[in-house]
């Protein structure tokens, strides 16, 4: 069920599934922060931020690489890691297809990538347990999968625009791309591998702030150089799951332990994309003295 209830400081509509009453939340519309009420336009209690800010919470390490754990072997999460087996599988048997595989693809990307954005948001706000599993109808199923994939491109476009810009200037003076990956432009590479290394903040605020307003350098960088090193964590997962999916085979048709192999592979990349996505969200929970939002 969805509550909904009024902004208690610009008066825009707002709605939560109420598993998230009692939790703090902001208004994509005004930026206010308040606590989600447990009853229908029950009228919210505001939070201050300097009510917030303090101290970085303690015990970030141990909640990434041993409370995350609890994840897989908590019955609470049995249809989440279910389904997403199922969609991995799916995946893994249709990319043969000939006439279906990009469009199998494109579909379980989708759902995958709006999977990862709802754990990044639930995590961020102390919802330790994987998100529920809801297709919607035929016409929001499609848009549960279009959505996802829209608002990663967007952001990883908004963290890699300098990256493009260079590059489309370099074009603008004829140079091939083989002669623009030449070593002499290093400052492309440069600015591409920055651009990556920003992505994490970025689908964070995509996901927790929901506007593409907040993608200010101030909002992005503050937190990535006051806690340097624990945000570097989340960039290594995110990149170890990136390098895991890269290194994936679909079914070929080749023997049992083979396919069983490659199967296992295809796993292992949800297993660390999960704990990646979780790391992020757990980065601003830990670290929410460092965000200006």
């Amino acid at each position: 069920m969805t509550i909904q209830f009024f902004c208690p400081s610009c008066n825009d509509i707002i709605g939560f599934p109420d598993k998230h009453a009692g939790r703090r939340a902001r208004c994509t519309n005004c930026g206010q922060f308040f606590i989600i009420p447990s009853e229908n336009y029950k009228k919210p209690k505001k939070v201050k931020l300097q009510e917030e800010k303090g101290d970085p919470l303690p015990g970030f390490y141990r909640a990434v690489f041993v409370d995350n754990w609890k994840l897989f072997f908590d019955s609470e999460n049995v249809t989440s890691l279910a389904f997403v087996i199922t969609v991995v599988c799916f995946k893994f048997f249709t990319y043969g297809s000939p006439c279906c595989a990009y469009v199998t693809h494109f579909a379980v990307w989708g759902w995958l990538f709006g999977f990862y954005l709802n754990i990044i948001y639930e995590t961020a706000f102390e919802i330790d347990k994987l998100p529920e599993i809801n297709l919607g109808t035929s016409i929001t199923f499609l848009w549960y999968i279009i959505k996802p994939l829209f608002l990663f491109s967007i952001t990883m476009a908004v963290v890699q625009l300098p990256c493009i810009i260079m590059y489309i200037k370099l074009k603008e003076q004829g140079l091939s791309f083989d002669d623009i990956l030449h070593s002499e432009f290093a400052l492309l590479h440069v600015l591409f591998i920055f651009g990556l290394f920003l992505f994490p903040i970025a689908i964070l605020t995509t996901s927790v702030g929901q506007t593409f307003t907040m993608f200010r350098p101030d909002y992005l960088l503050g937190p990535v150089f006051k806690a340097f090193v624990p945000y570097s964590v989340t960039v290594l997962l995110l990149v170890a799951a990136a390098l895991l999916e890269m290194r994936t085979i679909q079914y070929t048709g080749a023997g049992l332990l083979t396919t069983a192999g490659h199967l296992a592979m295809n796993f292992a990349v949800q297993v660390v994309a999960i704990l990646a996505m979780r790391s992020i969200g757990l980065f601003h929970r830990h670290y929410n003295c460092h965000f200006a939002w």
